[in-house]
């Protein structure tokens, strides 16, 4: 059954409807970036939202900016902005939802910068809301805007016709600013520590380079609040595709698949008004950096710890890997004895329960997350991922041994390509590669464990980590990621 919404009142038994009347929906929210996280989360809540008849005004206008987003725009433009989110929960159980939030798309490679400015401008909008990835946010290892890049020169350059995030919300507020309207919140999703204060930085940063009245203008009117996500969505390929469309009955061409697992905590700063996100599901409060410091240093953490070893061992899927007792055992140490000791349970969140859960929730089979996806643009997520918990343990005088093994997995994943097999793979890494080619470059194990834009500056007297790091990269070269990690203990005690 084509997914249109001719279609809404007669979906194949087990999908849900969007439980609105998508025609008393008007856009209030900007996504820039609909990938399949903000699928099965941002909209997920304001769905749920749309229920209740005083929203009506909170519906997505979706925004692409990027080329390669095409099929997914060709789906949207067919579908009328309708997809399908398929939840599996740790049993294989599914459960499938029509989500209609998104009634409004622009691609902007065709619909133009001039439309999309147009609607960013528009006092309908009031929230502007991102996922443009970790990296996406263009701040170097000194904390600093990258006003070198490519598209930030060429947006400054060509105002009223920008290619960037960047450009667009700044472009758009600079219309508003001038036409006397009311500016809209920038709205961070993004898995990034302190999203929202990443976002105001950045903006600040490139408001600034166009006009500091207008930057002073957005620092002074502009919110920025900060959030922490949190849900396991694996990207959806062609074969993932056709599965969901064959289990659902539906012709979905994007439809996600995510586990059942959901959470939102928002800082509460939107002066210019916001759904009512609370009533369905999200922790509302006044300082979200516990919340942030916790997911960030527990999942985001111990996807780092399990990608690069996991992967060259041989392993490809997530569960499979945490399945394995050699490294659920690993991730379990990493979790207590390395990352959980730094933290205190937080309202709302029993961290003990927490991190028992996190590996029930890697261990989905039915989502098929893939380590691939884990390893992408490391350079960009180890600092922020791991780097606390380096710096915590080392500044502590703790053993760090788990995380030098990491850092030596890394160093081989990078400068080897190969894994314990001999079987090659393309490095992937987006954001980050004028930190990771000297790597590359040097051909010595030194380089990593010397980068303070990827590790962190090690404290002076701690040479018991440098002497770990050497041990293990030794160790992985002539005896593989599985063996060195046995005895991951005796090589260093």
């Amino acid at each position: 059954m084509a997914l249109t919404p001719s279609q809404l009142d007669r979906l194949p038994p087990g999908v849900d409807a969007p439980p609105f009347d998508r025609g008393k929906v008007t856009a209030g929210i900007a996504h820039i970036g609909v990938g399949a996280f903000h699928r099965a989360h941002l909209a997920i809540y304001t769905n749920l939202t749309l229920t209740d008849p005083d929203m009506a005004s909170w519906g997505i206008l979706g925004i692409n900016l990027l080329e390669h987003d095409k099929p997914l725009a060709d789906a949207f433009k067919a579908q009328q902005g309708l997809y399908s989110v398929s939840e599996f929960d740790p049993h294989g159980t599914r459960t499938t939802h029509v989500v209609g939030a998104m009634v409004e798309y622009l691609y902007a490679p065709v619909d133009g910068a001039a439309k999309v400015l147009q609607r960013l401008a528009d006092p309908a909008i009031r929230i502007v809301s991102l996922t443009i990835t970790e990296g996406g946010y263009l701040i170097d290892e000194h904390g600093q805007f990258r006003l070198d890049d490519a598209t930030v020169k060429h947006d400054l350059e060509h105002p009223d016709e920008p290619k960037g995030a960047f450009g667009f919300i700044v472009g758009a507020l600079a219309r508003r600013r001038a036409a006397g309207v009311e500016p809209f919140t920038v709205m961070s999703c993004d898995n990034l520590r302190h999203n929202g204060a990443q976002a105001k930085k950045a903006v600040l940063a490139f408001a600034k380079a166009r006009s500091p009245e207008l930057a002073a203008w957005i620092d002074a009117q502009v919110d920025f609040p900060n959030g922490m996500v949190d849900r396991i969505t694996p990207a959806t390929t062609p074969a993932v595709r056709d599965e969901l469309n064959a289990a659902t009955g539906l012709t979905d061409e994007a439809p996600v698949v995510c586990e059942d697992f959901i959470q939102w905590v928002l800082e509460d700063k939107f002066r210019h008004g916001r759904p009512a996100w609370e009533r369905h599901g999200v922790q509302i409060v006044d300082d979200v950096s516990p919340y942030e410091d916790a997911k960030i240093r527990l999942l985001n953490g111990s996807h780092q710890m399990l990608s690069y070893p996991a992967f060259l061992s041989g392993h490809r899927r997530v569960d499979l890997a945490v399945k394995d007792p050699l490294f659920n055992a690993y991730l379990t140490a990493f979790l207590n004895d390395d990352a959980g000791v730094w933290l205190k349970s937080l309202p709302g969140m029993d961290l003990g329960p927490y991190k028992k859960k996190l590996l029930d929730r890697f261990s989905n089979e039915s989502i098929a997350d893939q380590l691939d996806r884990l390893c992408l643009d490391g350079g960009s997520k180890i600092p922020g991922f791991l780097g606390p918990t380096i710096t915590a343990c080392l500044e502590n005088g703790k053993d760090a041994r788990r995380l030098a093994f990491l850092l030596a997995a890394y160093d081989r994943y990078v400068r080897v390509g190969k894994d314990d097999d001999g079987a090659t793979y393309p490095l992937r890494e987006p954001n980050a590669m004028r930190l990771v080619q000297p790597l590359i470059d040097s051909g010595s194990k030194e380089t990593l464990i010397e980068s303070v834009e990827l590790v962190g500056p090690l404290p002076a007297k701690d040479e018991r980590f440098r002497r770990q790091y050497d041990i293990y990269v030794d160790a992985l070269e002539k005896h593989g990621v599985r063996k060195t990690l046995e005895r991951l203990d005796a090589l260093v005690d």
